[in-house]
Formats: structure tokens, sequence, C-alpha cells
């Protein structure tokens, strides 16, 4: 540390003045991440500044109904494989999914009641095709790993053996049509993958969307070199974001650091209000996406 020691000419010595001290040749901190993170400013980086830059964070918007329908039912899951597995039945599951049942964003009571009911039979039938006596290696198991940029962590919705392979499960609860494509593109498993790879030495490339409205499973296996280029991609990201939060810090403008990338998804982004691009979308009811099932 240096300290500045000169008086004003006022004979009053100014507030001492703290300089943090660079050494030549510092490897650059490494990002903390998550894939939300990741995917946050990949969607959208202004979205990106208000959830993690701006502080005090702007205010968000109501809850989303599908989002408390999409943590009703991965935590019911949850629930149902801590139970012993001679209790893993379809009977468990209207205590589990009651017990975790989240309540915000629904219009009124009847949609709420109707996509409870639409939930339990998702879960009954997703279950219905599980082996109860097989023990997943993770359930919502964090896994964490080290590139030379970034320092990343997550919590995969399950951690399945697959002879000696692991394969990383992701439950879906949203929109149809997911296909190996999904499964392929998706950065968060790949890293997920990889991650996992790493924590319990053994392979990891198989990475499933397991889709319960449909009970359809999208799956894609990697090979060594799709995941480092999915690896490569999230360090690319990160070295995005710090060349921003650097700029900003150095006196850029935010908005410029940190532009909006506007379309169809600003009315459903829960920052809409705080943004003057998402401000000219409609905006979306808080249970639009419940009613398109």
């Amino acid at each position: 540390m240096r300290r500045s020691t000169s008086s004003s000419t006022g004979g009053r010595a100014p507030a001492p003045r703290v300089e943090q001290l660079g050494f030549a040749g510092m490897p650059e901190r490494l990002f903390v991440c998550t894939p939300s993170k990741l995917g946050t400013y990949t969607d959208c980086p202004r979205r990106y500044r208000y959830s993690y830059v701006d502080r005090p964070t702007p205010p968000k918007g109501p809850p989303w109904a599908h989002n408390s329908l999409g943590a009703s039912v991965h935590t019911a899951l949850r629930g149902w494989f801590a139970l012993p597995p001679e209790r893993r039945t379809r009977d468990a599951l209207p205590a589990l999914l009651k017990g975790t049942w989240v309540r915000e964003g629904y219009r009124d009571d009847e949609q709420e009641r109707a996509a409870y009911r639409r939930a339990l039979d998702w879960l009954e039938g997703y279950v219905g095709g599980l082996d109860p006596a097989a023990e997943p290696v993770g359930v919502e198991r964090v896994v964490a790993v080290k590139t030379a940029v970034l320092a990343f962590n997550g919590r995969a919705d399950r951690i399945d053996a697959r002879g000696d392979e692991l394969a990383i499960v992701d439950y879906k609860t949203g929109r149809t049509g997911l296909d190996s494509d999904d499964a392929r593109g998706s950065q968060a498993l790949a890293l997920y993958a990889y991650a996992a790879e790493r924590v319990f030495r053994r392979p990891c490339k198989r990475v499933e969307l397991h889709h319960l409205p449909s009970g359809t499973i999208a799956a894609h296996d990697h090979t060594e070199a799709s995941l480092a280029r999915q690896v490569a991609r999230a360090e690319d990201t990160a070295r995005d974001i710090v060349d921003a939060e650097k700029a900003v810090a150095a006196g850029a403008d935010p908005d410029e650091a940190f532009p909006t990338t506007p379309g169809p998804m600003c009315g459903w982004c829960d920052f809409k209000r705080s943004c003057p691009a998402g401000a000219e979308v409609p905006t979306k009811d808080q249970w639009a996406a419940i009613e398109r099932f």
C-alpha cells in the first residue's frame, strides 16, 4: 500500500488516499460462475448487469407461475429420491408435491389447482418409468471445477451411473419439442458433465433432457473435443463479462458496456420495467406460460 500525506493549502491534511499496488505477472482472478450466470449474459448483457452488477439491484417484476411450477416439480423429485427405495412409489408423490408446492404467480385458485393436478400427472408418469432401487450418484448435486479462466460450480438435477460412466440428467417442465440438438447445444449440461467427470473421476459424456410433460428424453453423447469447445465458449463469455465490468469501472457508460438484446423474450424478463428497450415489448401475464399447456 502507498499512502498520500500531502496537505492542502488550508493547512488541513486531506483524507488519506490509498492505492492498491499491483504486481507484474500476477494472474487474473478466476471468474466465479454458474450456468445461470453465464446464460444470463449470453441471453442479454443488460439483464446480466441488472442481476449481478448494479447495486442496489433494480426491482424485479412479480413471480412467474411457470417458475413456481417447475420449482415444485423439481423439489418433489428430490424428495422422492430421498425416500428409502421401498417407499419410492407413486403413492408418495401427492404428499411430496403438496409439501413443496409454490403458490406464487397463478391467476387464481382454479388455475393453481389445475396446475397441481397436471404436475402430479407428470410426476406419476415419470416415476412409473424409474427403478426405485436404482440409486443416483447425486441428486441436486453441486459439482465444481476450475479452468485457466473459470471457477465454475453448478447444481445438477441428477447424476446417474450408467455402467462405468456417468450421465447428467436435467428435468424440464417447459416448452415441448426438445431434441438431441437441444441436449448437444446446452452449455449448462456440458459444463456439468465436464465438472462431474473431474469430481467423481469417472467418464461423463452423456447428457439428457427429461421432459416430464411429454415423457420424452432428448440425449447427446459428448466427446472430449465437444466438451472442450463448450468450456472454451464459457471462458470466452467470462472474458467478455470481465471486459464489460472493467469498462464500467473505468467510467464507460454502463448501457453501452452491457447492451440489450431486444426481442420477444423481453416480455418475460424480470427487469422489464427497468429497461427502456424492454418497456417497448408487451408485458406477459405472470401465468401466461401456464395457459400454453
